[in-house]
């Protein structure tokens, strides 16, 4: 990171430009332009390559730029997020929170500062975590996602964010590819209250999954346990509502939080 940042510092420093302007030429604010500088945020590919164009680095930045972004993945993250870009399915069980991929950057922030992480920790979070929403939900051709949500996650933000955070989960419900469901609260006591995970299903009929805990994730590739994974997926699947109604239910959630 500390590359990368040094050398749009000394490069803006050798064109007299602000942060302003740089961030005019590329189409941002000065501030994200800070951001970059600070280590606090990685430029996305189309915005390293306008850096590129209006420094005249050849592909300085670019190269700055993805060096940066392997460096903040967390060593234990890594296996993991090459199974997320490689999936051609993922489905997604979360009791209490929203899955990582469908987060908003207000509410996965709300979630780290609610754990005590440092400002400093949190922005890089945030930022392995829009890289891993890029390389998935939103690259041009995305992996099919089934996510299934509890409904007690639906309630679970302050109004403001919750509110945003359920207008995007309803907009990306309906994206082609997505499926969002939600086991109501209704179901009581099952397997799925165990734990969060998520299943891939990856090429040549492999397949991987993750689980979290406090601490770090970890990734599943025992055949035994990732059979026992499907089991609990089957259990939650079946507890969930079909779609239009668990659409219904996020709505109401949506009025519920003004």
């Amino acid at each position: 990171m500390s590359d990368l940042r040094k050398i749009l510092r000394e490069q803006r420093a050798q064109a007299a430009l602000t942060r302003d302007q740089v961030g005019a030429a590329v189409g941002l604010s000065g501030a994200s332009i800070a951001s970059f500088e600070q280590g606090r945020m990685i430029p996305q590919p189309d915005t390293a390559r306008l850096l590129d164009e209006l420094f005249k680095t050849g592909e300085k930045v670019r190269r700055a730029v993805n060096e940066a972004r392997e460096d903040s993945r967390p060593p234990w993250l890594r296996p993991w997020t090459d199974h997320e870009q490689r999936a051609t399915l993922l489905r997604w069980w979360e009791p209490l929170l929203m899955p990582g991929l469908l987060q908003i950057e207000e509410y996965a922030r709300a979630v780290l500062r609610g754990g005590w992480v440092v400002d400093d920790a949190v922005d890089r979070t945030i930022q392995v975590r829009h890289d891993r929403q890029a390389a998935t939900v939103n690259r041009p051709v995305p992996p099919a996602l089934t996510a299934i949500i509890g409904e007690f996650a639906l309630m679970c933000a302050p109004p403001e964010i919750g509110r945003e955070q359920l207008k995007h989960l309803l907009e990306i419900s309906h994206r082609p590819r997505v499926q969002v469901l939600v086991v109501p609260r209704s179901a009581g006591l099952h397997g799925g209250l165990q734990g969060a995970f998520v299943l891939a299903s990856l090429p040549a009929r492999g397949r991987a999954g993750y689980v979290d805990d406090q601490l770090r994730g970890r990734v599943v590739t025992d055949g035994g346990d990732l059979d026992q994974l499907e089991v609990s997926w089957e259990i939650v699947a079946g507890l969930a509502l079909p779609v239009q109604p668990s659409i219904d239910l996020i709505a109401k959630a949506i009025n519920d939080h003004d």
